[in-house]
C-alpha cells in the first residue's frame, strides 16, 4: 500500500507539472489569440463595434490580467472541464472540438501501437528461441531498419506507394466526403479504410523497437536455471517458450510500453499531418499555428496526461504481475 500511495502522489505531481507547462506554453509563442478571433470578421463589424476588441479579451481571459490570475482561472476551468471559446473555430467550445477529434487519434493511436507491440514481441520471442533462423535473420533486421526511420518519413514513403501508386486505401482524411459520422457501417468501413496507412506507417515505426528489446531479454532469459529445468522435464518445446521464458521475459517489455506510447503520441501529431487526418494531433498543429491558445492549451494537456494516465495503468498492472513488487 505505501508503494501504491507514493507512485500516486508522483503522478498527482506529474499531472501538477504537466498542467503548469501547457498553461506557459502557448503565452510563449509569438502573436496574439485575439487576431485569431478578428481574421473572421471583416473591418466594418470591427469598425461599427469599438468594443468587440475588450469583449474578447474578457472572454478570453486577456486583457490586463496578471499571470497569476490566469493561472488559477485555467487551473478552474480544468477542474471544471471548461476552457473556454476556440478562437480558430469561433465560436465553438474548445471541449467539442477536443470531442470531436480525440476519438479519431485515441482509437488510431492504440488499436495500431497495440498491434505493434503485441507483433514486436512476438517476433523478438521466436527470434530469440530460434537464433539463426528465417525469422531472426530476416524479420529482425527489416523491423530494425523500418524503425530508424523518422515516423513521418515513413509516412510518405507509405503514401506514394500504398496510395498514390497503387491506389489499395485513401491518403487523407478520416472517412468518405459522403459518409455520416455515426455507428453506421457506411462510416464504419470509411473509417476503418482511411486508418489503414496511418496505423500501418504506427506500426512500421515503433514495432521494430519491441521485437529488438523483447530479443535481447528474451536471450538472457533462456539461459536461466528454470528453463533448463522445464526441458529436463520434458515439456514440449512451444510451452516452455511461453509459460517460462517469454512469461518472465515480458515484463522488462511490459515496463517500457508507457514509455513508447509517449513517443508514440507524440508522433502521431507529424502522422496525421501527412495523412491529414482530423484527429487530436492535425488540430492541434492547426491551433498552434493560429494562435488559438484554449484549443492549444487543451490539447496539449491531452497529450501530456495520455502518457502519465499510460505509466500508471503499467504500475498497475506491475502490481499484479510482478510479486517483488506487492511486497516491496
Amino acid at each position: 500500500m505505501r508503494w501504491f500511495l507514493r507512485r500516486l502522489g508522483f503522478y498527482v505531481f506529474a499531472t501538477w507539472v504537466a498542467l503548469t507547462i501547457t498553461f506557459l506554453l502557448p503565452r510563449l509563442m509569438p502573436g496574439d489569440p485575439i487576431g485569431g478571433i478578428l481574421q473572421h470578421l471583416s473591418p466594418a463589424q470591427i469598425q461599427s463595434n469599438p468594443g468587440i476588441i475588450k469583449t474578447y479579451q474578457a472572454l478570453l481571459g486577456g486583457g490586463h490580467q496578471s499571470i497569476w490570475d490566469a493561472y488559477g482561472q485555467y487551473l478552474h476551468r480544468v477542474m471544471t472541464l471548461n476552457f473556454g471559446i476556440s478562437t480558430s473555430n469561433y465560436p465553438t467550445k474548445v471541449s467539442d472540438v477536443v470531442a470531436r477529434t480525440l476519438p479519431y487519434s485515441l482509437v488510431l493511436v492504440g488499436i495500431a501501437f497495440l498491434i505493434a507491440f503485441l507483433l514486436g514481441t512476438a517476433i523478438g520471442m521466436v527470434a530469440a528461441w530460434r537464433r539463426g533462423g528465417g525469422i531472426d535473420t530476416i524479420f529482425v533486421p527489416v523491423f530494425m531498419a523500418l524503425g530508424a526511420f523518422p515516423a513521418y518519413f515513413t509516412g510518405l514513403l507509405v503514401v506514394y506507394f500504398l496510395g498514390l501508386k497503387l491506389g489499395w486505401f485513401p491518403i487523407q482524411h478520416a472517412y468518405d466526403n459522403g459518409a455520416t459520422p455515426g455507428p453506421n457501417w457506411h462510416f464504419i468501413s470509411s473509417a476503418f479504410r482511411h486508418g489503414v496507412l496511418p496505423a500501418l506507417v504506427i506500426v512500421l515505426a515503433y514495432a521494430g523497437g519491441w521485437v529488438l528489446n523483447m530479443r535481447t531479454v528474451m536471450i538472457n532469459t533462456i539461459s536461466e536455471d528454470y528453463v533448463a529445468m522445464a526441458h529436463a522435464k520434458g515439456l514440449r518445446d512451444r510451452r516452455v517458450m511461453t509459460r517460462y521464458a517469454a512469461r518472465n521475459a515480458i515484463l522488462p517489455p511490459l515496463n517500457g510500453f508507457a514509455a513508447q506510447f509517449a513517443t508514440a503520441v507524440g508522433g502521431v501529431i507529424f502522422i496525421e499531418l501527412v495523412f491529414s487526418y482530423p484527429g487530436a494531433g492535425y488540430t492541434l498543429q492547426q491551433a498552434a499555428l493560429g494562435n488559438d491558445y484554449p484549443l492549444t492549451q487543451a490539447l496539449l494537456l491531452v497529450f501530456a496526461l495520455c502518457p502519465i494516465a499510460a505509466n500508471f495503468i503499467m504500475d498497475l498492472l506491475n502490481l499484479v504481475l510482478d510479486p517483488r513488487v506487492r511486497t516491496a
